[in-house]
């Protein structure tokens, strides 16, 4: 479960990042996360939902939604790196494994770039599973203040 605790929001500013600082953080998945996020998205692909199907298809159980991995993302950002002072601009992202129910997932992000004029961060993230797996990664832009 992700900590929800506005209390635990880092208020690292533009000033207070640094190239190469780096911060991480780790997640369950859930059923209750899919079926919620199913819920809110009304994506009801057999793959994610149906879990004969998904084996049928020579996955080992359903495959949690690709869109539900890569919003750990934004809770990477918003809450760790910069955190409060955060605002996301892009986000490109790439789907390396499939991801299952159970699966624990340690979320990963290092700054490579800082635009002092836009005040405009880059940071590369890697997602990797409970068996140290590269299952995401992406480049993600923010601003912050």
């Amino acid at each position: 479960m992700v900590d929800t605790n506005m209390d635990n929001i880092n208020k690292y500013t533009f000033d207070d990042i640094q190239i190469g600082m780096t911060e991480e953080f780790e997640v369950t998945i859930t059923t209750k996360m899919m079926d919620s996020f199913k819920m809110m998205t009304g994506d009801i692909n057999p793959l994610h939902c149906n879990r004969e199907y998904a084996i049928s298809k020579g996955y080992s159980d359903r495959v949690v939604y690709g869109m539900l991995t890569s919003s750990f993302y934004s809770t990477l950002v918003g809450v760790y790196l910069p955190g409060k002072h955060c605002l996301l601009h892009s986000v490109e992202s790439k789907l390396v494994k499939p991801v299952y129910i159970g699966d624990t997932l340690n979320i990963t992000g290092t700054v490579k770039e800082k635009h002092d004029v836009f005040k405009r961060i880059t940071i590369k993230s890697i997602i990797r599973n409970q068996n140290s797996e590269i299952v995401s990664k992406a480049k993600i832009i923010l601003e912050t203040k």
